[in-house]
């Protein structure tokens, strides 16, 4: 894969996406009190093509029938990621009364423009036992999120990832970009939430360093002491986990085209996580394309059309802004309910 960062490194580096968080974070908040939940919105507010690739075995969707190619609808809104379990879904509520306030969806009158009906797909993290099990995302969560949508939005312990544990140490949202040589962005926003470690216990680097290598993040082996500390970590005590999010290019693809792209990129996952895709996990992946590039084609045999290898460039480049976005998540979450920050625990890692 040929290609660079992003501006900002992030999702909304591809033209025409927003994020958006909203959360209930205590303080002091423990494994069983206090709020600790949260959702995250990726807007598409001039729509985009969409499809979504479920690998987990424990999956909580909304609309995810929508979006197979076969279907009628071709465009997107708005994304949902959520905490909360199936009771996050209600936030996906509140995004769609924000779209139809701002009149953001399929028009249903023309002599009427008000009157749209908003396409919110969304999946869900279980972090219910990360402080209060009765606190979870509601409609509100879901408005707020999309009211607060921009190009600059935080990442780590936020929105969606507010609960979220990675394994053993706290888990969180990240993101990552990539500008490829003929034009194309692609970019990933992750809620990472696995069973899986997100971390060699023989170095304390990151898994989903290895693409990279870990001077692409500024990292190096850990001590012993540190790693000793790490590997004494009791395993996560949830049996439902889940790594959530979406992947999005400006590329010009059809719902086909963006289902291919959210089945590779889960290729980033698995890199970034092990176990990935387990019984106990619900792993989720939209994809997105807005479309308003228009890449460089190089030849191909005539058996194959002009804008296959950019599809296959859009998918390598999707997999490798997931396993990075993975790696985002760690480094930028902080500790809360006493799960132990990547950050607190390897903390020459990065000096």
């Amino acid at each position: 894969m040929n290609g660079r960062p992003g501006q900002r490194n992030s999702i909304t580096d591809v033209p025409g996406l927003l994020v958006g968080h909203y959360h209930e974070l205590d303080p002091d908040a423990t494994l069983g009190s206090g709020a600790a939940t949260g959702c995250t919105v990726v807007r598409a507010p001039d729509g985009a093509t969409a499809a979504v690739d479920v690998r987990g075995g424990g999956p909580g969707t909304r609309e995810t029938d929508l979006l197979d190619p076969a279907n009628t609808v071709r465009q997107v809104n708005s994304i949902l990621l959520s905490g909360g379990s199936a009771y996050g879904l209600a936030a996906a509520d509140g995004v769609m009364r924000w779209l139809e306030e701002n009149g953001d969806g399929i028009p249903m009158d023309p002599a009427d423009p008000s009157r749209v009906v908003p396409i919110v797909p969304g999946a869900v993290i279980f972090d219910l036992p990360v402080g209060d099990w009765g606190i979870r995302p509601t409609a509100e969560f879901g408005y707020l999120a999309s009211d607060a949508a921009a190009v600059e939005f935080e990442r780590g312990t936020v929105g969606a990832g507010v609960g979220a544990r990675a394994g053993s140490i706290k888990g969180g949202v990240g993101t990552a970009s990539v500008v490829l040589d003929t034009g194309v962005t692609v970019a990933a926003l992750i809620v990472a939430n696995p069973v899986g470690s997100v971390f060699d216990p023989r170095t304390g680097l990151p898994w989903g360093t290895g693409t990279d290598g870990p001077e692409y993040f500024g990292l190096r082996p850990a001590d012993p002491e540190a790693l000793a500390r790490a590997n004494a970590l009791a395993v996560k005590g949830t049996v439902l986990n889940t790594t959530i999010g979406v992947v999005a290019t400006d590329a010009p693809l059809d719902p086909a085209g963006c289902r291919r792209m959210a089945a590779t990129a889960h290729d980033g996952i698995a890199r970034a996580i092990r176990p990935a895709h387990s019984p106990l996990d619900g792993d989720t992946l939209f994809a997105l394309a807005t479309g308003t590039a228009r890449p460089a084609t190089f030849p191909l045999p005539p058996a194959f059309p002009p804008d296959l290898l950019v599809l296959d460039e859009v998918c390598t480049a999707a997999a490798v802004c997931v396993e990075r976005a993975i790696v985002d998540a760690i480094l930028a979450a902080r500790s809360i309910a006493g799960i132990p920050a990547y950050s607190d625990l390897f903390a020459a890692a990065g000096e």
